[in-house]
């Protein structure tokens, strides 16, 4: 991810998308040789970027600069690089291929993540452990099913990644103001192949879809949408890793500790959740970083301004390394997560009593007793004790039956979720 968006990279694509617009170029009819096309190819790569400062710091201009520079390493074609274009043509268009690559790398990491939670909520889908809510003892669950919660979050992500990543268009060859008059104008009004142009460069840089209007920047709506995308990664990973340290706190789960690794400074017993924590705070920024692009898009004025320059040029870039740091992390954390069965027995066992009280007003229910009633009493036992049986008139095997921990359908649900969903999307992702 850090090589996507080093300047090697988005210089030298570029000076490949300068290629490809010579190419297109040729092929619709405008006098450029093999000779021209093959010197650019050439120095694709080669980027004297002393050489680019130098340049700017006469021009004032990235783009011109580096077109300038080009020119040189390239003689022969200096005297038609980006032809009939404008500055978006590269930095427009460059932005749409580094997101699309930076989906492609993080559908990767989510695919080993997804894998990694699945074999977790497999092998923890029979460990009885209890269940809150409102951080409050609840009912039993098992851990198997409360991974699959999570594991449920980053899938939907995955999908959603996915839809963004499939569907993302180019720009395309479009000129000032988005109505490609330069390029009608270079091919004498053929307006056949001005659509072209438009295809053949999209096709050679790998894109299907072309934005079909513009102004002189693709709308930045569209930088929104992908940013929904890294959005949703962040809430989810911020969820899970708050549950994470909270159940270390309850001494159910750890995160791998290492036999050298110091957990404070101060107090030697410490093994604190830090990779968690880690993953947390980084939520945080990403989803802060998300609310970005919106401002931008409402703010373009007409066919482009240029205050969303500076702008996107550290949002796009950290919100991906963002994302793409959170994956890293969370792949750490579950791949050396440990579970503590013993605990979650202790957890379970410390709070029998109460969590079979909603079992209990099932038996009774189902003996024909009025439900409202019921709770009422239970309610009244819970605060002030009493005789159990003789209040709500069950016998004491059932009574000792419900003081079991149910954890009801949750290992099925495990089952099923991970054979019927996880499985076969991660079989055709």
């Amino acid at each position: 991810m850090s090589a996507l968006f080093s300047p090697q990279f988005k210089y030298s694509c570029w000076r490949r998308l300068w290629v490809a617009l010579a190419k297109g170029q040729q092929k619709v009819g405008l006098p450029i040789t093999d000779n021209q096309i093959q010197s650019m190819e050439a120095n694709v790569e080669t980027i004297d970027f002393s050489r680019v400062a130098e340049i700017e710091k006469t021009l004032h201009h990235d783009v011109m600069a580096h077109l300038h520079a080009f020119g040189e390493v390239a003689p022969e074609a200096k005297g038609i690089l980006h032809l009939g274009a404008t500055s978006t043509f590269v930095t427009d268009n460059t932005d749409l291929i580094r997101m699309r690559e930076a989906l492609s790398l993080l559908q990767g990491k989510l695919s080993h993540l997804l894998q990694k939670m699945s074999e977790l909520a497999e092998k923890t889908k029979g460990i009885a452990t209890l269940g809150y809510t409102h951080l409050q003892p609840a009912q039993p669950t098992t851990v198997g099913k409360r991974v699959c919660l999570w594991l449920q979050d980053f899938l939907m992500d995955t999908e959603d990644l996915l839809g963004k990543k499939t569907s993302l268009p180019f720009l395309g060859v479009k000129g000032a103001t988005g109505t490609e008059s330069s390029f009608l104008t270079l091919l004498d009004g053929d307006q056949k192949k001005v659509e072209e142009l438009n295809k053949l460069v999209a096709t050679e840089m790998g894109f299907e879809t072309i934005f079909p209007v513009c102004g002189q920047t693709y709308t930045r709506k569209q930088d929104v949408r992908v940013f929904a995308v890294l959005q949703g990664l962040a809430s989810s990973a911020h969820k899970c890793a708050t549950d994470l340290r909270l159940l270390a706190h309850l001494g159910e789960m750890a995160e791998g500790f290492g036999e050298k690794q110091v957990g404070s400074s101060a107090m030697p017993h410490k093994r604190n959740p830090i990779l968690a924590e880690r993953v947390c705070g980084l939520a945080r920024f990403l989803l802060s970083l998300a609310e970005n692009p919106a401002y931008t898009h409402a703010t373009q004025w007409l066919e482009r301004s240029l205050d969303d320059s500076a702008n996107r040029r550290l949002v796009i870039p950290e919100g991906f390394l963002t994302a793409d740091a959170l994956l890293n992390l969370l792949t750490e954390i579950f791949t050396k997560l440990e579970v503590f069965p013993e605990i979650c027995q202790q957890n379970l066992e410390r709070e029998a009593s109460s969590l079979a009280l909603e079992t209990i007003l099932m038996y009774s229910v189902k003996k024909g007793k009025d439900r409202q009633e019921v709770h009422e009493k239970l309610r009244t036992y819970h605060r002030e004790g009493g005789d159990l049986a003789s209040m709500i008139g069950l016998s004491q095997s059932e009574l000792e039956e419900a003081l079991h921990p149910n954890t009801g359908r949750a290992k099925e649900q495990v089952d099923a979720f991970l054979q019927q969903t996880v499985t076969l999307f991660l079989k055709h992702l």
